[in-house]
């Protein structure tokens, strides 16, 4: 699981053009078409339906972008977009692969159109974006398939088309997104995974601090990539423990696109981190219904989250062990549904069991869940050791007393 978590990581340095895909709006020299992401009214009819794709209304995304396909029969936008969305359905529950094929065909197509642009003016600034954001996401889909092969050889590609098109952040607010978060990424990556830093010895090299400045002057200045740019933001504000940004921005996306259990499920996590424990308790609430009711969009990866938040809310804030005890175990039911078992909430959950197993005096039971912990825990983690030592805990309380 590591290994897979840091070879999409890498690859998120190939999805600095998959955030830019459609922002490009400085002039291009071209030669056979129309700079269609320059044209101001498809730009707002774009927008709309990418917002409808952010609120998982994924059909309504879907006819405004086939519109564009059959509008412009050869040009990239509308194909990129419709993959776009599949790939949206697919993030939710990141395991299922029915929209795999859809995403892939329609990535293929905006791939092919591009490279057609190309042939025409190998040039083509715009050709260029829709090349390396298409390979981004079938990199990115790949390696969630554990193709490694086939998610390097798109990776590849991604950063080769998106060379041809960096650095043009300084003519409008919308093109600054790519720069920043490849500033951010390409710090971020060998700071957490040392062991990549060879694979990173021919990437330009940025600075986390200002792609962090580029992507909240986007987030404030432009008017399409100030979504794109908060959606990023609210993750990269919670790996830099700055929470209170990241929980502002993640209620406010929550508050923009409700039926986004991503957005949802942060909005929960961000308040839950600040200990606000009755605002927590509602979103947690709100989610563990919406997965419950079947709502789209909401799997078992919203479960966990929500289920853990209610379990802790109830055992520390509430002092009600059976029903925090509920909620832990749903916890792990959901984590083993979406085989999450590395997740923190996973192993949070047994490790709070197994406490309060240690308080019930049921030792065999407290040693079976601190054992689950220590087998999916990294080993060199806290988590890990703690584990180990409540083993030995539990074990020396299990010893019969010798009598004197």
């Amino acid at each position: 699981m590591k290994l897979k978590y840091s070879c999409i990581i890498l690859l998120m340095l190939t999805q600095v053009a998959q955030a830019q895909f459609s922002w490009f709006g400085g002039s291009t020299k071209k030669k056979h078409h129309e700079v269609l992401l320059a044209n101001r009214a498809i730009q707002i009819e774009t927008t709309q339906a990418i917002n409808n794709m952010y609120n998982f209304n994924y059909d309504a995304a879907e006819r405004d972008f086939k519109w564009l396909t059959v509008k412009y029969p050869e040009h990239p936008i509308g194909y990129f977009l419709i993959g776009l969305n599949e790939w949206w359905k697919i993030l939710p529950d990141s395991k299922n692969e029915q929209y795999d094929d859809a995403c892939f065909y329609n990535m293929d197509k905006a791939i092919d159109m591009a490279d057609d642009m190309l042939d025409d003016d190998s040039e083509d600034k715009e050709a260029a974006f829709f090349m390396s954001a298409a390979y981004a996401v079938k990199g990115r889909l790949h390696s969630e398939r554990e193709n490694w092969i086939k998610a390097a050889w798109a990776s590849k590609q991604a950063m080769k088309y998106l060379e041809k098109c960096r650095g043009f952040g300084d003519f409008s607010p919308e093109l600054a997104m790519g720069d920043g978060l490849y500033n951010y990424y390409s710090k971020w990556i060998p700071e957490n995974y040392p062991s990549l830093k060879p694979m990173l010895v021919f990437f330009r090299k940025g600075a986390k601090n200002e792609g962090i400045k580029q992507l909240e002057y986007v987030a404030q200045n432009a008017f399409y990539t100030r979504m794109e740019a908060k959606y990023f933001l609210m993750q990269i504000y919670s790996m830099e423990n700055q929470h209170q940004k990241a929980y502002y921005t993640a209620s406010q996306m929550h508050s923009m696109y409700p039926n986004n259990s991503f957005f949802h499920r942060y909005a929960a996590r961000t308040a839950f981190v600040l200990g606000k424990s009755d605002e927590a308790e509602t979103l947690a609430q709100e989610l563990l219904s919406n997965v419950n009711s079947g709502k789209p969009g909401y799997e078992a990866t919203a479960g966990r989250y929500a289920a853990y938040i209610l379990g802790y809310i109830s055992m520390n804030y509430r002092n009600d062990i059976p029903k925090a005890k509920e909620y832990y175990q749903k916890t792990i039911d959901f984590a083993v549904q979406s085989k999450a078992k590395d997740s923190g909430y996973f192993l949070g959950a047994n490790m709070a069991l197994g406490k309060m197993a240690i308080t019930e005096k049921e030792y065999p039971k407290a040693i079976q869940y601190f054992t689950i912990v220590a087998d999916n825990a990294e080993k060199k983690s806290e988590t890990y050791k703690e584990a180990k030592k409540k083993i030995d805990e539990v074990k020396g309380l299990m010893k019969p007393v010798k009598k004197k």
